[in-house]
């Protein structure tokens, strides 16, 4: 209690000191006239912020908050058509939401980054120091007018408000593009699928004799996906079967074995026979009335359901820059992008002993309903794989919009301000065509022969006349008419609406000098408003739906926040101190849903010696619940389940959602370490450094899995969000948003970059040869929810899971010449297991090596015009990912890729 007293009335104190520096400086100005420089030109790039871990933006100034630079020509050194994807190969980064790790949801059109692994919701995404609408999702920024990337690894909440736990991403844009720039690339996977078609292009030019500049940038993408997952045998249809003994082995070809296609016999004296499609029966080989069997005509979701998901998208993006006067100028953006695409969901089947059909149903042939009533049975449990006219496609579309003004200038010399307003809108629409309405279905199946006509009625017909009902034919497969089929299901709709209304003004600059060099301090205000809007079709609203409907949903929030900060060196020239500053910072946050917080930041760097410089951070940062968590409702997806209490495997429905009572978030967290750039190594620069960062009152969805796990470790909660039938399994499972107690993380980054000049090599040689290793080593990832602690690390073949590697690196390795260019890459993820929590035999996962190569080449046209044709084949030797782990976010499901291209300059 005294500690946090401490850090307030000091967060308090910083704020206090700054506001008067701010107050003087402003009185400085005043008093000094403007200079008289009609020639002068405002770029907007000197005054914007420019160094993402901080708000100062003192030329020469290094943030103590590590920092990773991803340049242009590191986005381009892998083929991917988005920032995410090309960020999540870094080691700092969880592929989390991507179209691998989504494979049956609308979440897959989305491309939001996850620094540490510990959730997307923590990596504050920014659009040259600016929130941006769509869910911080990276693929509605045209990667043609990317400049570069700063990927701050360590809390920056203090700058630039909630969300940045982990860190932040700022994507800057190329403001002062001359030009005109086309890149086309076509691409598909060694078994010919998985193939994609991308342009993009962008422009800019000067107008008014150089006081304004435009820009404008867009790109389209279709990639036809990987269909059916089963596409890849070592991924499609495998799960964890029950040994009987506490444990679980890893097995292909797993379907169900309580459902059949055409229809199961799963109850009585004709127990495990299935119909053909002319009504007559077969044996269903290995049925035991579990859940799920290995081989025979077992049949699976994965069979149709998609390994990755089709995308289809473009995106638009303007801006205009103009110097409205000597000292000011203005920005205007306009972004807008669509995603959409339809493609199989999964099936809305009847599995086990729940639907019943009786013995004078008017479709059931006659030696079936004979031998039914030798036995002296009157119904049977019924399982069948619905394929024929119940497996929903899901068709989605999500389209953002969103305009920017933004003005900057300086007054005087030492100070430089801006201020902006942000004004962003998200359409997401999700229609589910295929699923069973309750009623109209278990109308349909009871049906009989009318005695009046001798034609097949539901039952309910011969009460109702005007009932309406359409019978439905379940005996084999095909059996059910189009008629039927309309009648007995619908189309589950959702329209959300997300708006996002964001306004800054901040002032930065050097009030005064310190014997070893100026103080500068930044000060500013910020307020924002995020509010959600979902409407639902008219069977979501009456609950028409066996399996899956939506909720209509409002609800919004508003946050008004100061922030300041500064940094003081305090000495320099020293021995051993040759440049020893400090920085710190502080932010107050309002939010009308959780009340009043504070965030704060102090660190320092020091040169020790030449080229040698170290950095450390300490900072309290914060999250408050976002939209989706507190709002979003049923999200729903079906997942493999190993069950220790029933020692069984099954497919149940997960059900997430959101949740409007959850506290914020707050993490401490903690970095230090340093940067070497050898002056007798020329072109050499590396850096390490180490962070621990632990969260109080996590806000998570915990995955289906973990969830039943949690519930077995003596977790009362968890067991309340499983619902099991009369026999003990379960159907389904509730993973929605909550608050658990703690989440922590500690490791070390390493950062090693070379260059080399060829002729020193081979003296006839041109160009460079250059090297770039990104590693990260993660000691622990862990959360405590109360009650049990559970550990992420090595735990990384999961579908849906929280783990990360041991050791994850990338290590690339080429030369770049004038016209040519090669380079060859290696991603490592160090060995690990499955699941960790999961007593898999086999569940042991091997040290992984991908790699990849490219090529390019120059050709020059006509004056500066230029074409360069690129190539590239990632995971070159076709190396498959482990038994089992589809939607693994850190292994290669596709195999080898191969990518065609060609950039041109104009």
């Amino acid at each position: 209690m005294t500690c946090r007293i401490a850090r307030t009335a000091l967060s308090t104190g910083i704020a206090l000191t700054l506001m008067g520096m701010t107050a003087a400086a402003f009185a400085q100005t005043a008093a000094t006239p403007a200079a008289d420089d009609k020639d002068k030109v405002v770029e907007i790039a000197s005054v914007n912020v420019t160094a993402a871990g901080s708000r100062i933006d003192r030329p020469g100034f290094n943030a103590p908050t590590p920092t990773v630079k991803v340049t242009p020509e590191d986005l381009q050194l892998s083929t991917h058509t988005n920032i995410a994807a090309a960020l999540n190969d870094l080691p700092q980064f969880r592929g989390t939401v991507s179209p691998q790790t989504h494979t049956t949801g609308v979440d897959a059109a989305r491309a939001p980054v996850d620094l540490r692994g510990l959730g997307t919701s923590r990596t504050l995404v920014l659009l040259d120091g600016r929130r941006f609408s769509s869910d911080n999702d990276l693929a509605s920024i045209p990667s043609i007018l990317i400049s570069g990337v700063d990927v701050v690894t360590g809390g920056a909440s203090a700058a630039w408000g909630s969300g940045a736990v982990a860190g932040v991403v700022n994507v800057q844009l190329d403001s002062q593009l001359v030009g005109t720039r086309i890149d086309v690339q076509g691409g598909m996977s060694s078994r010919s699928d998985n193939q994609k078609q991308y342009i993009s292009a962008a422009t800019g030019f000067e107008i008014a004799q150089g006081r304004g500049h435009i820009v404008i940038g867009g790109e389209a993408l279709n990639n036809d996906g990987i269909l059916p997952k089963s596409s890849r045998p070592w991924l499609g249809r495998t799960a964890q079967l029950s040994n009987g003994d506490g444990t679980f082995t890893m097995k292909d070809d797993v379907g169900y074995g309580n459902a059949a296609i055409g229809g199961l016999i799963t109850t009585g004296v004709l127990a495990g026979q299935a119909f053909n499609p002319d009504g007559s029966l077969r044996a269903f080989p290995g049925y035991t009335g579990a859940s799920l069997i290995q081989g025979g005509e077992s049949p699976n979701n994965d069979d149709i359901s998609s390994l990755m998901t089709p995308q289809r998208r473009y995106i638009v993006l303007g801006r205009l820059s103009w110097n409205l006067t000597n000292n000011t100028s203005l920005t205007m953006d306009v972004r807008h992008s669509r995603s959409w695409n339809r493609f199989p969901w999964f099936g809305d089947h009847n599995r086990g002993t729940g639907l019943k059909i009786g013995v004078d149903n008017a479709y059931l042939p006659t030696a079936v309903r004979d031998a039914l009533v030798a036995a002296g049975e009157t119904s049977f449990g019924l399982g069948r794989f619905n394929s024929d006219f119940a497996f929903p496609d899901i068709d989605y579309d999500r389209r953002t919009t969103q305009f920017t003004l933004a003005l900057d200038g300086v007054v005087g010399d030492n100070w430089r301000w801006s201020g902006y307003y942000s004004r962003g809108d998200n359409q997401s629409d999700l229609a589910a065509p295929g699923f069973l309405l309750t009623s109209n279905y278990r109308d349909a199946v009871d049906a009989v022969i009318d005695p009046a006509t001798g034609k097949a009625v539901c039952r309910v017909t011969l009460t109702n006349p005007n009932s309406g009902c359409v019978p439905i034919n379940l005996i084999g497969h095909g059996a059910p008419s189009a008629e039927a089929a309309a009648y007995v299901t619908g189309t589950p709709k959702r329209m959300t609406n997300t708006k996002l209304d964001a306004a800054g003004l901040d002032l930065r600059g050097e009030p005064f000098s310190l014997p070893a060099g100026e103080v500068s301090v930044a000060v500013g205000l910020e307020a924002r408003k995020e509010q959600i809007d979902q409407k639902v079709g008219a069977q979501d609203l009456t609950k028409s739906f066996s399996t899956w409907s939506s909720s209509p949903m409002a609800g919004s929030f508003q946050v008004r926040e100061a922030f300041a900060e500064v940094a003081a060196p305090l000495l320099r020239d020293v021995p051993g101190l040759r440049d020893l500053q400090v920085n710190a910072a502080a932010r107050f946050s309002d939010y009308n849903s959780s009340g009043a917080i504070w965030s704060w930041k102090y660190g320092m760097t020091n040169e020790f010696f030449d080229g040698f410089r170290g950095r450390f951070t300490r900072s309290r940062d914060i999250r408050s619940a976002n939209l989706s968590e507190m709002y979003t409702t049923s999200t729903t997806g079906w997942s493999t389940i190993s069950d220790p209490l029933t020692g069984t495997s099954i497919s149940a429905l997960v059900i997430g959602g959101g949740n409007p009572l959850l506290d914020p978030e707050k993490a401490d967290t903690l970095t230090a370490g340093f940067t070497w750039a050898p002056a007798s190594v020329p072109g050499l620069i590396m850096s390490v450094d180490y962070f621990d960062i632990e969260i109080k009152d996590v806000i998570t969805q915990v995955s289906a899995q973990e969830t039943v796990l949690r519930c077995i470790a003596g977790n009362q909660a968890m067991c309340g969000r499983i619902q099991r039938d009369g026999s003990g399994e379960i159907e389904r499972i509730n993973s929605n948003y909550v608050n658990l107690a703690e989440y922590r993380t500690n490791g070390v980054d390493l950062d090693l970059l070379y260059n080399l000049p060829a002729a020193k090599l081979f003296p006839a040689m041109s160009g460079n040869f250059h090297t770039r290793v990104l590693a990260t080593w993660t000691d622990n990832l862990s959360t405590y929810d109360g009650k049990n602690t559970f550990e992420y690390v090595t735990s990384q073949g999961l579908t849906g899971g929280s783990g990360v590697p041991r050791w994850r690196a990338n290590a690339t390795f080429g030369w770049r010449g004038d016209r040519y260019g090669a380079q060859a890459r290696a991603r490592y993820i160090s060995a690990g297991v499955y699941n960790n929590q999961l007593m898999l035999t086999n569940g042991n996962i091997p040290s992984y090596v991908y790699w990849d190569v490219g090529g390019k080449a120059r050709f020059p046209l006509s004056g500066d015009n230029e074409v360069e044709v690129y190539a590239d084949i990632s995971n070159l030797f076709d190396k498959k990912s482990p038994l089992g782990a589809v939607g693994s976010p850190y292994y290669d499901v596709v195999g080898r890729y191969f990518t065609l291209g060609a950039r041109m300059r104009f």
